[in-house]
């Protein structure tokens, strides 16, 4: 058995990657295992000092790197050189604060000494997806490593050579032997790996269905999961909004990645009175966008990761528009030498529950403009869906802005007057079907640990 790797901007093959059987991936287990053994006893020291030299490695091959994306799943070259750049900026942060996040906390009780241990649990596994075939897997890498964690990375059968790129990563940069490696395994397999006795944790980026499974199967062994699934971001654009930088921000957010990110904006919730004058910036700008080779730096969308993937893209699209939406850009595959995966960038507007883009992830290059009659209604409808990853909005209103964010907005990640991001910093994940736990930050290093009383009379 095999894994294929296809280049989505010709349809190509770039190579074939021997698949790993149930013994091969019992002995890869088993060796993890033993490596966690001693890595759990090393300091923090020397944890943060080969996570600062992995950072220095992913900047040195950042080139290289980004190409191996590009044609694997079609990211424009010059993205993928931002997303290598992040995987350097999240092994620095945790080399700097892991330590203080991780260190004793001291409860004053009635003992004569009470407080908080922070210890490894052992083996992660991390189910990844192909969207961003790096970021996704350091994000949960570097604090798991830093927390004494070992990894064992199941990434999109897509994207193998990028799975096997990281493995080479953590091993050149001088960590001991088996502490993180790479599955080479489809789906199907998930569920044994989860089974063996050597995982004790799961995370997972991906679908609210695969994560669905994941959380079923870890929960059946009593196992620590943490998912990051779906989402429909909603971006609410006030009457007062500075309309030309709202829609400039709007735009980016959706075509980021091609539109392929599960906190890109989605639905643009428009209040009525400047829904006009909003649509004609916002389709202004998309129009701007250009779409072509992803080794072009001046091109801002290449493929999609997937000819399979655009074909539901554009069958949600044609069920929108049959379903009463307006479709007044794109809509089309379009047909220029070389098209493999690619979709013009797209706007429907029109669109009311009953929708599929009304209530549905739409995950490509396609936004969909949802009227509001008032700020009141604009919350409302941002709210009826059964996401919660991310949500924005848009107001000259400060205040107000910062309360719809903080009180009124049902998400992980609320923003105010700018695109809804990840940020090594802050914690990052959702609520509702886009899952729950969560990564970066504080809370992230904490997730995957025993946090033990420790009470001495």
């Amino acid at each position: 058995m095999s894994i294929t790797s296809i280049n989505p901007v010709n349809g190509k093959l770039n190579r074939y990657y021997e698949e790993d059987n149930p013994a091969s991936v019992g002995k890869k287990i088993d060796q993890t295992h033993k490596a966690w053994l001693l890595w759990r006893e090393t300091g923090f020291p020397e944890r943060a000092a080969l996570l600062r030299k992995m950072a220095e490695n992913l900047r040195h091959q950042k080139e290289e790197l980004a190409v191996l994306m590009t044609i694997e799943m079609g990211k424009p070259v010059k993205d993928g050189v931002s997303e290598i750049e992040k995987c350097a900026l999240v092994c620095d942060y945790y080399a700097a604060e892991g330590t203080g996040f991780l260190k004793d906390e001291i409860i004053a009780t009635e003992a004569a000494k009470s407080y908080v241990s922070f210890q490894p649990l052992g083996i992660v596994l991390a189910v990844m997806p192909w969207n961003f075939p790096f970021w996704q897997v350091f994000r949960f890498l570097a604090p798991a490593l830093m927390a004494g964690n070992c990894g064992l990375l199941k990434h999109a059968s897509n994207v193998p050579g990028c799975a096997q790129a990281i493995e080479q990563l953590v091993r050149v940069s001088g960590f001991p032997d088996n502490v993180f490696q790479t599955l080479m395994i489809g789906s199907g397999a998930v569920n044994a790996v989860i089974e063996h006795p050597g995982i004790k944790a799961v995370t997972l980026t991906g679908s609210t269905g695969a994560g669905m499974k994941v959380a079923a199967e870890a929960g059946r062994l009593l196992k620590k999961t943490v998912l990051e699934l779906g989402g429909s971001d909603p971006y609410i654009i006030l009457a007062d909004a500075d309309l030309e930088q709202a829609a400039e921000t709007c735009v980016y957010s959706r075509l980021i990645n091609n539109g392929q990110s599960c906190i890109a904006a989605k639905r643009f919730i428009v209040v009525s009175s400047v829904e006009e004058e909003f649509t004609a910036l916002f389709k202004e700008k998309m129009m701007q966008r250009k779409t072509g080779d992803p080794f072009d730096a001046a091109i801002d969308l290449g493929p999609m990761a997937r000819a399979d993937l655009r074909d539901e893209l554009h069958r949600q699209v044609q069920d929108n528009i049959a379903a009463g939406a307006k479709c007044i850009l794109g809509g089309k595959i379009p047909s220029f030498e070389g098209e493999h995966a690619f979709y013009e960038p797209t706007i429907l507007t029109g669109v009311k529950k009953g929708m599929p883009a009304y209530s549905e992830e739409i995950f490509g290059p396609v936004a969909s403009i949802i009227s509001a009659t008032d700020t009141d209604d604009a919350v409302r409808l941002a709210n009826d869906t059964f996401f919660g990853l991310g949500g924005a909005v848009f107001t000259k209103d400060l205040p107000l802005g910062e309360e719809i964010a903080r009180n009124r907005l049902q998400a992980g990640s609320c923003f105010v007057n700018t695109f809804v991001k990840s940020d090594p910093r802050l914690p990052f994940g959702g609520i509702n079907q886009s899952g729950y736990g969560r990564e970066l930050g504080l809370f992230g290093i904490r997730e995957f640990v025993n946090i033990k009383t420790v009470y001495i009379r």
